[in-house]
């Protein structure tokens, strides 16, 4: 007779895009991974009701919501998942944490890097997640395998690009993403903070950095343009770019990475492709290689569809959901964390701070 699983009941504070992605998630993660847990999505909240019972009917959350602080501290639920604008993050996932329950947040983690480091002592005691999905990409988690294993062998360059264009559209200009009281910042916190935990989680720390921001909007008090240098602590050097301006590239995030023995390329919109180029084959040889990173012997492989047969953006949140499941009923750490997205907000933070004074900052 087999075990019966334990129930999460879980309630999610928002209703807009990123919400969807995440109810997507919770319906379809039990059927890719094998969980210890039934996921019950039990209430959804967010401040339009009438949005709100729409986005039920369609997900099948059982109940509607209008204020947040109602349901944090319910008896009946377990996980509190944080799909709102970034200012509401820190007191949600603040009451959360004191509640004792399992928090999930989105990115960027904070409004600053203070916050972000108060929201990372309060949830240590509770399993705690950050939705940077990209990092459960198959192509970005194979990078990682063959950078572990030295098959490019000492990094000399890593760059990043995050480029949209939703900047340049005129009805997207009013949205929370713009303004400083909500978002906290713009390009930085909204694409930059993926590509810096990319970079992390594939290369490392961060020493120091220089950067520059720019805003093309008129009176907007937050970036639409960020690029930074770097310097890595495995001696490599780096630049990212985000930009909501870059017209002709709907979700263009990518990395490239140069080292003695080979080198990366990855781009998300062509997201089951990883290019590899092996310097230590014969010269007569040497080609980059455009491997689909499908299967066999790939990471998920096991999880989705058959070698060849490709994935999508949202199969990065439903892995994102098995592997932190997986994790909490093994009793271990899961990664990203606060305590991850605390050090890209450290990065972040430092980015601001050399904009600002146009010099060179050193992350502590």
């Amino acid at each position: 007779m087999s075990q019966r699983k334990q129930k999460l009941n879980v309630a999610m504070i928002g209703s807009g895009f990123i919400a969807r992605v995440h109810s997507n998630a919770f319906h379809q993660v039990g059927y890719f991974f094998k969980l210890p847990n039934d996921l019950h999505l039990k209430v959804i909240c967010g401040r339009d009701r009438a949005k709100l019972e729409a986005a039920a009917s369609q997900w099948g959350w059982e109940e509607v919501e209008t204020d947040w602080r109602a349901i944090v501290g319910r008896e009946d639920i377990q996980v509190i998942d944080i799909a709102v604008p970034n200012a509401l993050h820190a007191p949600i996932a603040m009451a959360g944490a004191q509640a004792g329950k399992i928090v999930l947040c989105e990115k960027p983690l904070a409004m600053s890097l203070e916050e972000a480091e108060s929201m990372a002592r309060a949830v240590r005691h509770v399993p705690n997640l950050v939705w940077f999905n990209y990092r459960r990409v198959p192509a970005v988690a194979f990078a990682k395998r063959l950078i572990e294993e030295a098959r490019i062998g000492q990094t000399f360059h890593y760059r990043a690009t995050y480029l949209n264009q939703s900047g340049n559209d005129p009805t997207k200009g009013s949205g929370w993403r713009y303004r400083r009281a909500e978002a906290g910042s713009g390009a930085i916190g909204d694409l930059l903070s993926h590509s810096v935990d990319m970079a992390l989680y594939l290369n490392g720390a961060i020493t120091d950095l220089s950067a520059m921001t720019h805003a093309f909007a008129p009176g907007r008090d937050v970036d639409d343009a960020v690029i930074l240098s770097v310097h890595f602590a495995n001696g490599s050097i780096g630049s990212f770019e985000a930009s909501r301006y870059a017209v002709g590239c709907r979700n263009r995030n990518t990395f490239e990475i140069h080292g003695s023995r080979g080198m990366l390329r990855f781009n998300l919109e062509d997201m089951n492709r990883l290019e590899f180029y092996d310097a230590t084959e014969a010269p007569n040889l040497q080609a980059g290689r455009s491997l689909m990173v499908t299967g066999p012997d790939h990471p998920y492989a096991e999880n989705f569809w058959k070698p060849g047969h490709i994935i999508g953006y949202e199969h990065t949140f439903i892995a994102t959901l098995g592997d932190f499941l997986g994790a909490l009923a093994r009793e271990e750490s899961f990664h990203p964390n606060f305590e991850d997205a605390a050090l890209v907000q450290r990065v972040l933070d430092a980015a601001e701070r050399s904009a600002v004074s146009r010099t060179w900052v050193t992350l502590n």
